[in-house]
């Protein structure tokens, strides 16, 4: 199933958001940030791009009801829901 990158513009600019709270991650454990200040933000990556992932899985959903031709089998999908679970 080939997603359409139009209907994925959030979830790019979500990554992209991620993607800069990870290098700031990075520059506070290099800087010796506290401890609790470096968790936070690790988990506010994390909560990006698991919602990221959620955000694709739910398009592939919407894709495999509108063309059930192109559209993933059920074991597949759910292989791809746990992989975020």
């Amino acid at each position: 199933m080939q997603l359409e990158p139009t209907e994925l513009k959030p979830v790019v600019n979500r990554l992209k958001r991620a993607q800069g709270q990870l290098s700031a991650v990075v520059r506070m454990l290099e800087e010796g940030s506290e401890c609790k200040d470096v968790v936070t933000q690790l988990s506010a990556v994390t909560k990006a791009l698991d919602r990221a992932g959620f955000a694709i899985i739910a398009t592939g959903l919407e894709q495999c009801l509108t063309n059930p031709d192109e559209s993933m089998d059920k074991k597949e999908m759910e292989k791809l829901f746990l992989s975020l679970a």
